[in-house]
């Protein structure tokens, strides 16, 4: 694919090019941040060698306090609260990252979590992302009484994990986080767990990495693309679409939900018409917004991977409040959609389940963000491939008197089923009389809505009843 060069900006667009004030003009409201990124430590005890915050572009960690300040906390809280008061948020959502944010201790953290809770007028819910290797007995402790679900990274079994997430001294990190996470998973500590992230390596095999990670019994499993863009490409030959969609083969067929991949089941809610809930995927506007243990106001923090200060705006708790942020170009540009994309994701048939892919992944020097992802065509594949699988499952409904069928991505007839007719933005409908048959085993009606099974697979489908 090729793009026009040009060396004036590192990100024309949406730097110099969107035009806000039109943006708003045409409809696009701001949407009120509702998750807040506490960069609580800068520094981390290991040395992986993908990391975007040390091993790439962007070198800005090496000036910044090595720990957030109780000053810094402090205002970082108070202008949530005041975010939350100005637009009646019902819930925040605060993830405590780094660094290692367990570098903090866990006198740090209660004194943190218990001043978020008193102070913010909202329900606040408290996540931390780690690396795993602190994980003892005692700061589990700490991390359940402060009801804080704990993810933890982990790339699969000791050769997997080995390859990247090492100490600076070479030895892999493998057994401490897998000591962590047994303790984790036990019937002690498995209400604060809140998952397991896995960065891809197309070089481990995908069942060996799925099976590794099934053995700590992770509610939920993220798999991320490693962070790459135009002007750093991924390896030419490197095929992530084959090693996904050999995973979502595994957990798909499998008797039983063994546990939830938020990438494919997200697929599946964006194909079947629900609104998405994960940054990189759908149209949804982002509603992420991140505070530097220096108190600086900043972007998603994976755009460091792209060029030095892509990440910043220029604000500080100190002195700006969270809605400063919200008319910046880069939160506009990741909050209006589809017309954030370029002219070949918005003619893409897949538009609506991919959004153009993870932000960061979107950037090549001197254009910017206004592109494909780096992996639209194992994005598209991978959808492709998704979506089919489920039309074949859903043809299985056949048996009931369906009036209309529209997954996202789908063009022409649906052809698995002659009964299934494709209009734009409508959902499958069926008669209100037959939810309760046999087809839908054990299903409640509630709400107008109905979950079933599509075909012996266990994923849960929604469909709204005709009226």
């Amino acid at each position: 694919m090729t793009f026009i060069q040009t060396t004036a900006n590192p990100a024309r667009w949406p730097l110099l090019d969107l035009d806000v004030a039109m943006m708003r003009a045409a409809g696009h409201k701001a949407a009120p941040f509702r998750q807040f990124i506490l960069k609580i430590h800068s520094r981390c005890n290991l040395s992986c060698s993908y990391c975007y915050v040390y091993e790439m572009t962007d070198q800005a960690w090496r000036h910044l306090p090595k720990q957030m300040s109780p000053t810094v906390a402090g205002k970082a809280i108070e202008r949530i609260s005041e975010h939350a008061e100005t637009h009646g948020l019902d819930s925040a959502d605060v993830i405590l990252h780094g660094g290692e944010p367990l570098l903090t201790g866990a006198a740090w953290l209660s004194d943190l979590v218990s001043s978020l809770r008193a102070q913010v007028p909202a329900q606040v819910n408290v996540a931390i992302q780690t690396n795993g290797t602190l994980l003892d007995r005692p700061m589990l402790q700490t991390l359940k009484n402060l009801k804080i679900r704990v993810g933890v990274s982990l790339d699969g079994d000791a050769e997997a994990t080995g390859r990247h997430r090492r100490y600076s001294n070479g030895r892999s990190s493998f057994d401490a986080v897998a000591e962590g996470l047994l303790l984790l998973e036990s019937s002690e500590f498995r209400d604060c767990y809140g998952g397991i992230l896995c960065t891809i390596d197309i070089h481990n095999d995908p069942a060996a990495t799925y099976e590794a990670l099934l053995k700590f019994n992770p509610p939920a499993l993220d798999l991320l693309l490693p962070h790459a863009n135009w002007s750093s490409p991924p390896p030419p030959e490197a095929d992530y679409a084959d090693w996904l969609i050999s995973i979502f083969e595994r957990w798909y067929s499998a008797p039983r939900q063994e546990t939830q991949i938020r990438l494919f089941s997200e697929i599946i809610q964006l194909i079947l018409g629900e609104r998405g809930a994960v940054e990189g995927l759908g149209l949804r506007p982002s509603t992420l917004i991140v505070v530097d243990t220096d108190g600086s106001i900043k972007q998603l923090d994976s755009l460091s991977s792209t060029y030095p200060g892509a990440a910043d705006t220029g604000l500080h708790v100190t002195s700006s409040s969270f809605d400063d942020a919200l008319d910046h170009p880069t939160t506009v540009a990741r909050q209006i959609g589809a017309d954030a994309l370029s002219p070949p994701c918005r003619a893409c048939r897949v538009m609506e389940v991919c959004g153009g892919g993870l932000y960061p992944h979107r950037y090549q020097h001197g254009v910017g963000f206004r592109n494909p992802s780096v992996y639209c065509d194992d994005l598209l594949r991978l959808i492709t491939h998704v979506r089919e699988r489920v039309i074949a499952d859903l043809s299985t409904l056949s048996v009931l008197p369906v009036e209309r069928f529209d997954f996202r991505s789908q063009t022409g007839p649906a052809r698995c089923c002659p009964c299934l007719g494709m209009l734009h933005t409508e959902r499958l409908l069926v008669t209100a009389e037959h939810p309760t048959e046999p087809y839908f085993p054990g299903a409640p009606v509630s709400c107008g809505f109905v979950n079933g099974e599509i075909s012996r697979r266990h994923q849960s489908v929604r469909m709204k009843l005709a009226e």
